[in-house]
């Protein structure tokens, strides 16, 4: 720590990348706990599921058949939460009237899919190795890259892609209607998260807007940028946390991943580029293979701690697929996990109260949460329950 003294006194922690605060009160880790504790828990789900809409040649909800695929899969998701095909929206309100000023709106539209990680049912991330997850990165690249407004710098960097016209084990990616402004990745795991569904799955969600996140990110990036000379605020904290240690999980050559000092989940981790790299397409083969290493370690670690399937929800921020050449070229890529267990596999935090009405209150520390991810390297525990 940079002082001592905040092991034991409640403080608030600033976010350069969102600009708020979070308040942190290590003092409350001290209370004893004499809550519920848990044995680990056993993957029973089979490596088929005839019921799963996600498995292979398995019929889908609006009655679609899956390929027999042996890697990813991706298809257009059956209930999309944004349309590519409505209706224009203009509001009729009348200039500078209150309701003008109140109660705006905007149409927006976009196109979402679905991509299966594994043909396995019984798989996660912290499942497979780091060259089964590769395909995963391949295929999040082809299809941003398929998304990339023709005239973004990006197009400079981006190499020939397969989707569209044609995609391995039967994807169908049609060619938008529109040009889009973001392309959102993410993956639910776990009940916890919402995940309807086991299957290892995540989504990709394209819209013609700049959602609130990305876009407040995308803020404090530039204005980083603009203070500094030049300089790109994350790969500077990589380099920080790096040479530091005190909240690292785990690293390679090419990505840091570590519980950011600003944390406001207790287990929370970020996954920082060393280097500036904008987006998906600027990473040569070597920084996909440790991309892929450092999802392995992280997730691996997160089933270790408390011994089960550790639910999260994790999500990349990079360029948007179109904007300013300022925009892009202030854009970092990299990745949020923002996991909900606090105490054990059940036990879990909630934003409630204070943080809902005031600000993020956390107790552990992001030193020592991330003390405890790095200790729970190695083997797989359910691994180890297998071979017993």
């Amino acid at each position: 720590m940079p002082d001592a003294i905040l092991d034991d006194i409640s403080h608030r922690r600033f976010n350069p990348l969102r600009g708020s605060w979070v308040l942190v009160s290590p003092h409350r880790t001290k209370r004893p706990w004499q809550g519920q504790q848990e044995g680990a828990s056993e993957n029973v789900l089979p490596a088929y599921d005839p019921s799963c809409y996600l498995c292979p040649g398995n019929k889908r909800a609006q009655g679609d058949y899956n390929p027999k695929y042996d890697s990813t899969f991706v298809f257009v998701n059956d209930f999309a939460a944004v349309k590519e095909q409505q209706v224009d929206y203009e509001s009729t309100s009348q200039s500078d009237s209150l309701e003008s000023r109140l109660l705006r709106a905007e149409g927006t539209k976009g196109k979402c899919y679905v991509i299966t990680f594994s043909p396995e049912h019984n798989l996660t991330l912290a499942d497979m190795p780091a060259p089964t997850i590769l395909p995963v990165i391949e295929t999040w690249t082809k299809i941003y890259t398929s998304h990339l407004d023709l005239f973004s710098p990006l197009v400079k960097a981006s190499g020939p892609t397969t989707y569209p016209p044609s995609a391995p084990n039967g994807s169908i990616i049609d060619q938008p209607t529109e040009q889009f402004r973001y392309m959102q990745i993410f993956e639910n795991k776990g009940t916890a998260m919402g995940c309807s569904n086991p299957h290892p799955h995540g989504q990709i969600w394209t819209t013609t807007s700049l959602p609130e996140e990305p876009c407040i990110e995308l803020q404090h990036l530039a204005r980083y940028r603009h203070e500094h000379t030049g300089a790109h605020m994350l790969e500077d904290y990589a380099k920080l946390e790096s040479e530091k240690g005190e909240r690292t999980v785990f690293e390679n050559s090419s990505f840091w991943a570590g519980c950011p000092w600003w944390g406001t989940w207790p287990f929370e981790v970020m996954v920082v580029s060393k280097s500036h790299k904008r987006a998906l397409v600027d990473l040569d083969q070597k920084e996909k293979e440790d991309m892929a290493e450092v999802i392995s370690e992280t997730t691996r670690r997160y089933d270790n701690l408390f011994e089960t399937s550790f639910p999260y929800s994790m999500g990349i921020h990079q360029a948007p697929l179109t904007g300013t050449d300022e925009e892009i070229e202030c854009s970092h890529f990299h990745i949020h996990f923002y996991p909900p267990l606090l105490r054990s596999a059940t036990v879990r935090k909630f934003l409630v109260g204070y943080e809902m009405m005031a600000e993020p209150q956390r107790d552990i520390t992001p030193e020592q949460a991330a003390k405890r991810l790095r200790d729970c390297g190695g083997e797989l525990y359910r691994k180890r329950l297998n071979a017993q």
